[in-house]
C-alpha cells in the first residue's frame, strides 16, 4: 500500500535519504523512529509528494507519487510534522472542504474522534498549536484513505486526544488501512505500531517487528 524503493534525497552536498526502501501493507502499523537528521522528515516528505526523490520511486495505493500525483494523494492521508490549517475556516467548515473534495467522508465522526466540541465552530485562527494539529489529523482520517502517513502528528496533543487517535489508528488497521507513523516518543510507539523501521544518517538501520526486539526494546536500539 505504501512503497518506497531506493531513496535518494540529497541537498546540496548533505545526503538526505541514501537507498532508502520501505514497504507498508495493508493491515500495518508502522513506526518510524531515529535520531534528529536521520532523514526521517524527508523519508515523510517523500512519501506525502511535498518532496521528489533524486532517485528512486514511491507509490500509494499503486500510484505513483511522480507520475500519478492526484491519484496517490486521494489514496492518502497525510499529517505533515508542521501543518498548516486554513486561519478563516471553521473545523468544520475545514472537513466539509475535505469531503466535498475527497468525494465522501464523516465529517460527525472526524469531530468526535479530536474532541473539539463547541470550538469545532470557531475559527481556525483562533484554535491553540494542540487544536490545529487536531484539525490536521481529522482532515487526513475523515475521508478514509486506505493509507496514512503521520509525520510527527502527535506531538503536543493532550494525553486523552493521543490515546484516542492512537485506538482509531490501530482500528484502522485491522480494517486494512496502511499506517505509517514517526515519532520521537518511544513509549508512545507500541501504542501505535507493531512493527519499528529505524533511520540513522538517511538509511535504514533496522526494519523490524517489535516483539522481535528482545530484552532490551526500543530502549536496547538507542542504546538506553
Amino acid at each position: 500500500m505504501i512503497v518506497a524503493e531506493g531513496l535518494r534525497k540529497c541537498f546540496g552536498r548533505v545526503t538526505a535519504l541514501d537507498g532508502v526502501s520501505i514497504r507498508v501493507a495493508p493491515g500495518e502499523r508502522v513506526a518510524l523512529l531515529g535520531h534528529n537528521g536521520a532523514g526521517k522528515s524527508t523519508l515523510m516528505k517523500l512519501l506525502g509528494g511535498h518532496l521528489l526523490p533524486g532517485e528512486g520511486s514511491v507509490h500509494i495505493a499503486g500510484a505513483s507519487v511522480a507520475d500519478a500525483p492526484d491519484a496517490a494523494r486521494r489514496a492518502l492521508g497525510y499529517v505533515p510534522e508542521e501543518p498548516e490549517c486554513w486561519g478563516y475556516l471553521s473545523a468544520r467548515e475545514t472537513l466539509e472542504y475535505v469531503v466535498a473534495v475527497r468525494g465522501g467522508g464523516d465529517i460527525e465522526a472526524a469531530l468526535a474522534l479530536i474532541g473539539l466540541g463547541a470550538d469545532a465552530d470557531r475559527l481556525v485562527r483562533e484554535y491553540s498549536q494542540g487544536m490545529r494539529r487536531k484539525v490536521a489529523i481529522a482532515a487526513a482520517l475523515v475521508a478514509n484513505p486506505p493509507a496514512l502517513v503521520f509525520d510527527e502528528a502527535l506531538n503536543g496533543l493532550d494525553p486523552p486526544s493521543t490515546l484516542a487517535i492512537a485506538e482509531e489508528l490501530r482500528r484502522r488497521a485491522d480494517a486494512g488501512t496502511a499506517v505509517l507513523v514517526s515519532t520521537h516518543v518511544i513509549d508512545l510507539v507500541p501504542r501505535i505500531a507493531t512493527r519499528v523501521v529505524v533511520l540513522r544518517a538517511g538509511r535504514v538501520e533496522l526494519d523490524s517487528p517489535l516483539d522481535a526486539l528482545g530484552a532490551g526494546g526500543l530502549e536496547g536500539v538507542f542504546g538506553g
